[in-house]
């Protein structure tokens, strides 16, 4: 959208923005709900050299988790899977921005059109303003310790 300090898009620069949005979203291709994450974790077998050293840990597991229903779904993937579908992660999250970015659009031209004051834009999803939407955890009863 166009500069705060400027002010709203005049309805031709509002018409050029959506036009170029249209066009981007035209572009975006496969598009994957939710989020890639590597993990390293411990194990339930007692004695394993998992329990004594982070640098020992099983994994990395790579894992695509979605929402289903309120519920999450985790999948496994293979390190090809990971690298190819990342990218069809990130068109997800473009996706929403340029949605996000045309509602708003919207919403200032109706304003506009009803002489209405411009409406406030919504509050960021934080979900989606992560730095890095693929992260690496590690999951183990050492971490679990160091938090009690």
């Amino acid at each position: 959208m166009g500069d705060a300090s400027q002010g709203p898009m005049t309805g031709p620069e509002a018409e050029n923005r959506c036009r170029a949005i249209m066009a981007e979203l035209s572009e975006i291709g496969l598009c994957l709900p939710g989020s890639l994450v590597e993990q390293k974790r411990t194990c339930s077998t007692p004695g394993c050299h998992c329990h004594d050293d982070e640098a020992h840990l099983h994994g990395p597991y790579r894992l695509w988790t979605r929402k289903v229903n309120g519920k999450t779904q985790t999948r496994v993937l293979t390190e090809e899977q990971f690298e190819r579908y990342r990218g069809w992660i990130d068109n997800s999250h473009r996706l929403h921005e340029l949605v996000a970015e045309l509602e708003q659009l919207s919403a200032v031209a109706m304003a506009e059109e009803a002489n209405w004051s411009e409406p406030e834009a919504p509050a960021p999803d934080r979900r989606r303003n992560r730095q890095a939407h693929v992260a690496t955890k590690q999951v183990g009863k050492r971490r679990a310790k160091a938090g009690k």
